[in-house]
């Protein structure tokens, strides 16, 4: 497999880490597409939970928290991302709603039931949607949501070249019915699902990582893992743009029966 075909799963996690803290998402989004999806829950109050899993630097859980009423715990594996997120927490006079924690979204340190609200843009796939809504569930109270961002597929066909990288990168990756059927055989009512429109990648997501690919390859001049991981990024991008009317992010939101 050449370099540029890796997985970022293969890199290493630290230099990851370094990349996406020095950018405002670390997936495709936009805060338009956040109150879209937001659109859809009811019920939240006052007295509400929102958990927002795979937080990382925070920027849709400030969406999050400037839309809804309630008590908001973002959890991210990063240390790093939690340390901005507290940061951006605190410059914004919110730390009195939110807080952020370390912690694995396969393992999570609440009690059962305890959220209204489970969020997770563009990070589900780290331990696989199937897996993540099973899993999540138990600590939904009934009737409670969960919001989730996942790439998926918007033909049954497509071309080898993207079909190979994105079943190498992630294998769950599935075509929005299956999606949707899979949330329902989870124990969800699917409430919704919907696109993100295409800037999200372009203008949210690969736009603002130009000017951090240069600097990374300065800093790291000579450094052929670091070299590797941005031709890998690089490479992803220009998949992208290739291919995407074949797959794109899609937000599913279901509610626990």
């Amino acid at each position: 497999m050449s370099n540029e075909n890796k997985s970022i799963h293969e890199f290493d996690f630290n230099l990851i880490c370094e990349y996406f803290s020095s950018v405002e998402r670390q997936g495709p989004g936009s805060p338009e597409v956040t109150l879209k999806a937001l659109d859809f829950i009811e019920n939240l109050s006052v007295q509400s939970r929102i958990a927002d899993l795979g937080c990382g630097t925070g920027t849709q859980t400030i969406t999050l928290a400037r839309h809804t009423p309630g008590q908001i715990v973002g959890l991210d594996l990063f240390p790093n991302f939690i340390s901005i997120f507290e940061q951006n927490i605190q410059k914004l006079d919110l730390q009195d709603r939110v807080k952020g924690i370390v912690g694995s979204m396969d393992n999570l340190p609440f009690g059962k039931e305890e959220f209204d609200l489970i969020w997770s843009e563009g990070a589900i796939y780290n331990i696989g949607f199937q897996h993540g809504l099973h899993t999540w569930r138990e600590y939904l109270r009934k009737g409670g949501y969960v919001a989730v961002s996942e790439v998926s597929w918007f033909t049954n066909k497509r071309p080898a070249e993207i079909n190979d990288f994105w079943l190498d990168a992630y294998p769950e990756i599935d075509t929005i019915p299956n999606k949707v059927a899979q949330m329902q055989k989870a124990g969800y009512i699917p409430v919704a699902s919907f696109i993100l429109p295409e800037n999200c990648w372009t203008e949210h997501f690969y736009a603002p990582q130009v000017e951090i690919q240069d600097n990374f390859l300065k800093k790291y001049a000579g450094n052929k893992v670091a070299e590797d991981f941005i031709a890998n990024q690089r490479h992803e991008t220009q998949l992208y743009y290739k291919y995407k009317e074949f797959y794109g992010y899609v937000f599913y939101i279901g509610k626990k029966i």
